[in-house]
């Protein structure tokens, strides 16, 4: 055996390696994830920026260009925790119909894969030793043996907060292609109701408001009742 096979591999000792180590703990990337979640909802709360999306922008941005930046604006204000609704009404009133589905479509998707990410990376290893308990066990089982289905009837499913699903779904062991095509073709229906409401905006009158509307409210009801039943249910039912 020669010399440089008989020497172990030399390690970095001393104050900076042991910083290293603390900083890329599960608990030290699950803390820097909840800081960068206040401070993004802080950052909305104080800047408005789903604002400067519809009110303020410029005039001068149009045609596919403009679509595609939205969308980009979209999924980061989406990440940011700002309301999914108020960019899906802008997307209708500054695009219509079509163009504003398919910018807030690509936004969602945008949106759910920046959070995925993050809690991936971040969340995951600090959060997988606190799932336990029947009904986390059982979602967590879910998510990673059906992620495109669970992750399609979750986002169907009007009552499951849009930021609550991604980063459970982050710490499951589902994979990036089911969770982000169980999200693009999951959130059309409602995403299409409100950037329809939006587009038509100024004639509240119109059948395809009125329609929008009503679906909005239908499913909006529906959710609701749905959460109820199940936290009037019995634990062991």
């Amino acid at each position: 055996m020669s010399a440089s096979a008989a020497q172990p591999t030399p390690r970095v000792p001393g104050l900076a390696g042991r910083c290293v180590r603390v900083l890329l703990a599960p608990r030290s990337r699950l803390a820097f994830l909840v800081v960068l979640l206040v401070g993004a909802a802080t950052a909305v709360a104080l800047l408005e920026p789903q604002r400067l999306l519809v009110d303020g922008w410029h005039p001068r941005l149009s045609g596919g260009a403009a679509v595609v930046l939205f969308a980009v604006a979209y999924g980061v204000c989406t990440a940011a925790l700002v309301p999914r609704p108020l960019l899906n009404l802008g997307a209708g009133a500054l695009f219509g119909a079509p163009f504003g589905l398919v910018a807030a479509v690509s936004g969602t998707v945008l949106g759910a894969g920046i959070a995925f990410g993050l809690g991936r990376a971040l969340g995951r290893d600090g959060l997988r030793p606190l799932v336990r308990g029947r009904w986390l066990t059982a979602a967590d089982r879910q998510l990673s043996r059906h992620g495109f289905r669970s992750t399609l009837a979750v986002r169907l499913f009007p009552g499951v907060p849009f930021a609550a699903a991604n980063y459970l779904a982050a710490v499951s062991r589902m994979g990036w292609l089911p969770f982000l095509l169980g999200t693009g073709l999951g959130c059309v229906p409602n995403t299409a109701a409100y950037v329809i409401a939006g587009s038509r905006a100024s004639t509240p009158t119109s059948p395809p408001f009125l329609i929008a509307m009503g679906f909005i409210a239908v499913t909006g009801v529906a959710g609701l009742v749905v959460a109820w039943r199940r936290r009037r249910r019995p634990a062991g039912s």
